[in-house]
């Protein structure tokens, strides 16, 4: 087999999950010894086509070929036998079981996984640690390590890099050389633009879960990238409407929420922002930016390492949530069950919060905790057919209970974190309008989503995180998809002058 010959071949693979089509027509060809970057915009299939490749999924049509012979693998362990192995998005171990105990699970030679761990730098790892006790990004290195210890064929990196800092992310990118030059394959996928220009040697980008170019990622073909990943006419509307945006409301008075030099770990690099009372300040980013440490830090889940929180003015100690909420900060995740108690009813759940203004025991007044609940039910519209218990509630109302949740209680700032994932297009119309209405009478909000078309339809200006750091900041009439895409990748520098 020469080295340009093709070794894996993938022809118009579809995949369906009910109603929703994540693949309709996707085409790969990974030649041996190459590096090949898989890229899309958030949606456009990546993920799903990974995991048909290596046996997570069945395809519902199309064709998988490895070395010229057609395939169906129908497990990882199928695929892993045929050299295809992949580090997922997210750790593929077992938290309550040990380093040791998740190696073994993985039926790979130990002494090739503690080789490769050595040369990754983390060599020295207590084999008896518990995987929970262990940091994000070591986690990812014994991925990669019990990966590379099968020795594939092809090695698929799903945005390995994104959680990792710099010198671990230099050890990977050695990994990547070593294994292209002992003639193996890399497919490598990765939000940031200079790492594909870096380390690969071709990419092919999906749209809306077909192939539409493959080409060089070299450094300089950034734009067409992006241009493939969105669509030409998106790309010129995009840049059309961002040299007519208008510039940003200004806010005056004290604000309602300051962040001044925040840090946490590596995830999070003196971050500082503001938000006046009466604004909904937009937060974009992709995957492992720092997003969620942050909107933790200030929600009083995970205490800041340096830097300061403030609320009207006031410097806050953030120990616990509790420290949040009674400094008017609260938070609605975007994993709502997290938030919410699905086997009681929709009443208890929206009334929780309230129990924190009783000082001492004794009788709660029901007719104003109803009065408080319904208003805030009927004003979300929430659907109490079930009201008895939560969890029967569809994905969308469980999120409509978290912010009434907050509505009957009472707050200052709302901290959403993509509070639209995955539900449908009119209740996310419903919590678009009720974001303005609160910023209209006096709230401020801070909103992370995960679908960047979004942000100018609920905001007043927008930030962009990349590495942990904000680099782009612009009113949301500017934020278009294409400018906020290029931002994220790391491709802009903080606009000032738009803010």
């Amino acid at each position: 087999m020469t080295e340009a010959s093709s070794l894996l071949e993938i022809r118009d693979v579809g995949k369906r999950f009910g109603s929703v089509v994540a693949l309709r027509a996707a085409s790969l060809t990974v030649r041996a010894g190459e590096v090949h970057a898989l890229m899309g915009a958030n949606g456009a299939g990546k993920s799903t086509l990974v995991k048909i490749l290596t046996g997570v999924f069945a395809a519902d049509g199309g064709t998988v070929s490895l070395d010229g012979k057609a395939k169906a693998f129908r497990s990882p362990a199928e695929a892993r036998r045929a050299g295809i192995v992949s580090v997922y998005q997210d750790p593929a171990l077992v938290p309550d079981l040990t380093v040791a105990q998740n190696l073994r699970l993985a039926r790979v030679s130990l002494p090739a996984v503690l080789d490769h761990l050595a040369d990754l730098g983390v060599g020295h790892l207590d084999h008896a640690s518990f995987i929970r006790d262990l940091p994000y990004p070591i986690l990812r290195l014994i991925d990669l390590a019990r990966a590379l210890a099968s020795d594939p064929k092809i090695l698929v990196l799903d945005e390995i890099t994104a959680a990792l800092p710099a010198d671990l992310s230099e050890k990977v990118f050695r990994v990547v050389h070593s294994w292209r030059e002992r003639g193996r394959s890399v497919i490598f996928i990765s939000h940031r633009m200079a790492e594909v220009s870096a380390l690969c040697d071709r990419a092919t980008v999906l749209r809306d879960g077909v192939t539409v170019g493959v080409t060089d990622p070299a450094r300089g073909s950034e734009e067409r990238i992006v241009s493939l990943m969105l669509g030409s006419e998106v790309v010129k509307a995009s840049a059309e409407a961002h040299r007519a945006a208008e510039p940003s409301p200004r806010f005056a008075g004290v604000p309602a929420l300051e962040v001044r030099g925040l840090r946490y770990g590596h995830r999070v690099n003196d971050v500082s922002f503001s938000i006046h009372p009466g604004e909904v300040l937009g937060v974009a980013a992709l995957e492992g930016q720092g997003q969620d440490e942050l909107f933790d830090c200030i929600a009083g889940v995970r205490r800041a390492e340096a830097g300061s929180i403030l609320a009207d003015g006031k410097p806050l100690r953030l120990r616990h949530p509790a420290d949040a909420i009674r400094a008017g900060l609260v938070l609605v995740p975007a994993n709502r069950i997290q938030a919410l108690l699905p086997q009681r009813s929709i009443r208890e759940n929206v009334a929780l919060p309230m129990v924190r203004g009783i000082g001492a025991w004794g009788p709660i007044a029901m007719t104003a905790e109803r009065r408080r609940v319904d208003e805030a039910v009927q004003r979300l519209r929430v659907d109490t057919r079930a009201e008895s218990e939560l969890r029967r509630l569809s994905g969308g109302n469980q999120q409509k209970v978290v912010i009434a949740r907050w509505l009957a209680s009472g707050f200052q700032t709302l901290l959403c974190f993509d509070p639209t994932r995955g539900i449908d297009i009119g209740t996310k119309r419903q919590i678009y309008a009720l974001i303005r209405d609160l910023a209209a009478a006096g709230s401020a909000v801070l909103l992370f989503t995960s679908e960047l078309p979004e942000i100018p339809l609920a905001c007043d200006r927008t930030i962009v995180l990349f590495g942990g750091r904000i680099v782009a900041e612009m009113p949301a009439s500017a934020a278009d998809e294409a400018t906020l895409l290029r931002a994220a990748h790391g491709l802009a520098a903080r606009a000032e002058a738009l803010a």
